[in-house]
C-alpha cells in the first residue's frame, strides 16, 4: 500500500463558480464608489490587492463600457453613467409591493399580528398590501382601502416626514375629523403628536382610530432617502398598551422590518440612533 495520502474531495461542498476577473472588477468598482479616484495605479493596485497591469486593463475595460469615467481636469475616475443606468434599471424592477410582501409575511410569522404596506396620497393613506395571521382578529382592511392620514399610524409616520410648512399647507383650512376621543382634531395637536412620532421613529396607537384595535407603523425609505411608504402591524389594543409584555418586541421587530425593506429599496442612510 502506498504511504501517499489521498485527499478525498468534500462532496458536500458546493462548487465554486466565481470568476476571478469579475471579482477583481467589482473590487475596483467598490474602491471607486468609496471615493478613491485611482490616480496612482501602483498605490491603488496595492490597496485592492491586485496586479498593477491587471488594474490598468480593468480600468480601461470599465471605462470603455461606460461603467466608470475619467474626471475632467482633476484626473482619476468616478462611477459612470453606464453604471448609474444599470442601478436605476435594477431599482425600477424592485417595486415596493414586490419587495415588501415577503417581509410583511415574515412580520406576521414573527408577531402573529396583521401587517400592512401603505402610502400617503394627500390627506389619505392607501393600503397597497396586507398579510394576516390565521386568527379571528386578523385585519379586514383590503388593498386599495383609503383612510385618513391624520388618524392612522401609517399616515402619521408619513406626515411626520413632512417639513412643518408642507404639513400646514396640507391641512390649512381643513377640519380634522375625530374617529375616537384620542384623534387629534386641530393642527396644533397633530403637530405635537407627529413630533413625538418623529422622535420615537414610530407611530403608536392604542385604540386611537378604532375601539379595541392597536397599531404601530414605521416608515420605509427609498435609495434617495425619501419616505415612500410605511408598514404597520395591527392587533387587539391590549397588546399595544404601554408597558405590555409584547411592546418592546413589536417595536424592535417592526423597526428591523422597515429597515430591511428600506435597504432592499436601496437606502443606506441610517443614523447611529436608528441602527
Amino acid at each position: 500500500m502506498s504511504n501517499t495520502e489521498t485527499t478525498i474531495p468534500n462532496e458536500t461542498s458546493p462548487p465554486d463558480y466565481t470568476v476571478p476577473p469579475v471579482v477583481r472588477a467589482l473590487a475596483v468598482l467598490r474602491h471607486i464608489a468609496a471615493g478613491n479616484r485611482c490616480r496612482n495605479s501602483s498605490r491603488t493596485a496595492k490597496a485592492i490587492g491586485i496586479n498593477r497591469t491587471t488594474l490598468i486593463r480593468l480600468l480601461a475595460t470599465l471605462q470603455a463600457e461606460g461603467i466608470i469615467e475619467e474626471i475632467p481636469d482633476e484626473g482619476g475616475y468616478r462611477l459612470g453613467t453606464g453604471l448609474i443606468a444599470l442601478a436605476a434599471a435594477a431599482l425600477s424592477e424592485r417595486g415596493i409591493i414586490q419587495v415588501a410582501r415577503p417581509y410583511l409575511k415574515r412580520l406576521v410569522d414573527e408577531l402573529g399580528l396583521s401587517a400592512h404596506l401603505g402610502v400617503r396620497e394627500g390627506q389619505e393613506i392607501v393600503y397597497l398590501a396586507r398579510e394576516t395571521p390565521v386568527s379571528h382578529l386578523a385585519s379586514t382592511v383590503r388593498e386599495g382601502t383609503r383612510l385618513p392620514a391624520h388618524a392612522t399610524t401609517i399616515g402619521r409616520i408619513l406626515l411626520a416626514e413632512l417639513p412643518p410648512g408642507a404639513l400646514r399647507d396640507l391641512y390649512r383650512g381643513q377640519a380634522l375629523e375625530a374617529y375616537t376621543d384620542k384623534t387629534r382634531t386641530t393642527l396644533k395637536e397633530l403637530e405635537a403628536q407627529l413630533a413625538g412620532d418623529r422622535a420615537r421613529g414610530l407611530s403608536w396607537s392604542v385604540a386611537n382610530f378604532e375601539p379595541e384595535i392597536g397599531s404601530a407603523a414605521a416608515a420605509v425609505y427609498d435609495h434617495q432617502g425619501h419616505a415612500i411608504a410605511a408598514i404597520n402591524v395591527t392587533g387587539h389594543a391590549s397588546i399595544f398598551a404601554e408597558g405590555g409584555e409584547q411592546v418592546d418586541r413589536i417595536e424592535a421587530t417592526l423597526r428591523q422590518t422597515a429597515r430591511d425593506v428600506s435597504e432592499a429599496m436601496g437606502y443606506r442612510g441610517w443614523s447611529a440612533d436608528q441602527m
